[in-house]
């Protein structure tokens, strides 16, 4: 029994330049996202109550061994990074499901994934998992388990209500945070994991589809400057504080056809209505 913890490497942190839109990351804050954590910790569960193996695997650059190492540490029989660039925007999951399965050594019986990746949060990596795998899909995880033999699971529906799930291999299920919490590691097999070599993947590139939607964003109006020599007449002038106005007028009518009367009246006042 294999089950694959396919894990994320996002900042958690990312800046986004106002002007030109460019995402700013650092590989010091970069790492799991809480739901990617958890999906670790479900994967470890499972291999200890099938007996299986688990293998933690990640697209990314070399700086995304330290999570790979964090996870051996943590209960990971094996661990894998595919060489890949950092997440970009402009790929919609196909490609990492792709680089994914390619690079695994052999066909997984179970994936777990986070419901979401803190950089995009589109989700949309576990169902291209489990189209290339043939598998069934369990999406928005609360809990998961094995009773008897076959995964069970408490999945989160709309208006607070859940529903209770029984399905078997292979799958690709995708969790959310919740309760889980991520074991802690023990000094011996941190230190250990410190040493340990990382296998890297060479599968291929990750293709990104061309051109990028983006919105309409007119071009800026060009204004006049206010009049006035002096930075206080300039101010007046934008704040209009000196220009004569119709004080406002409080209307109570005595029946809807004076209001309307009152209505039409300051429509052909104002050139609205002959």
């Amino acid at each position: 029994m294999l089950v694959v913890a396919a894990l994320r490497w996002v900042d958690q942190r990312a800046s986004v330049d106002g002007l030109t839109g460019e995402v700013r990351t650092d590989a010091r804050d970069s790492g799991p996202s809480a739901a990617d954590q958890a999906a670790l910790e479900h994967a470890v569960r499972l291999k200890e109550s099938l007996g299986g193996r688990c293998l933690a695997v990640t697209v990314g650059p070399a700086e995304a061994e330290e999570m790979l190492r964090d996870a051996l540490a943590l209960g990971a029989d094996e661990v894998l990074r595919v060489d890949g660039p950092a997440a970009t925007v402009t790929e919609d999951g196909s490609e990492t499901a792709r680089l994914l399965l390619d690079a695994v050594p052999e066909r997984p019986d179970i994936v777990v994934c986070g419901d979401h990746s803190a950089d995009r949060g589109t989700g949309s990596t576990p169902a291209f998992l489990a189209h290339r795998l043939g598998a069934c899909q369990a999406l928005g995880l609360l809990e998961l388990g094995v009773v008897e033999g076959k995964l069970q699971a408490v999945r989160r529906l709309d208006g607070g209500r859940r529903e209770r799930l029984s399905f078997g291999t292979p799958a690709v299920c995708s969790v959310e945070p919740a309760d889980t919490v991520l074991r802690r590691a023990s000094l011996p097999a941190t230190l250990a994991a410190r040493k340990a070599e990382i296998p890297v993947a060479h599968v291929g590139e990750l293709h990104p589809k061309a051109g990028v939607s983006q919105p309409y964003r007119p071009r800026p109006r060009a204004l006049p400057g206010p009049e006035g020599a002096e930075p206080h007449q300039r101010v007046l002038a934008l704040t209009g504080a000196l220009v004569e106005r119709t004080p406002p007028k409080v209307l109570r009518p005595g029946s809807p056809a004076e209001a309307a009367q009152e209505l039409l009246q300051y429509l052909r006042e104002h050139g609205y209505a002959e």
